[in-house]
């Protein structure tokens, strides 16, 4: 049995590349884009939530990634 692991791994390395305040957050608490701080806001929550759905459908809907097993 196969199976198609290519959406899993998209959505997983989006999200950890999408968390706010880990690598980058849009837009910063004190200026337009914070770098590496941890610090999150309910604005940039919703500013990198858009940002990861845009990237997954992008991605695995129109470049169609594929990753097999089996």
């Amino acid at each position: 049995m196969s199976g198609d692991w290519g959406p899993v791994v998209v959505a997983v390395v989006l999200f950890l590349l999408c968390t706010p305040g880990l690598l980058c957050q849009l837009p910063g608490n004190k200026r337009a884009v914070g770098f590496a701080n941890f610090e999150t806001s309910p604005i940039s929550i919703f500013v990198h939530t858009i940002i990861f759905f845009g990237l997954v459908t992008i991605f695995v809907i129109a470049i169609d990634i594929h990753v097999s097993s089996g």
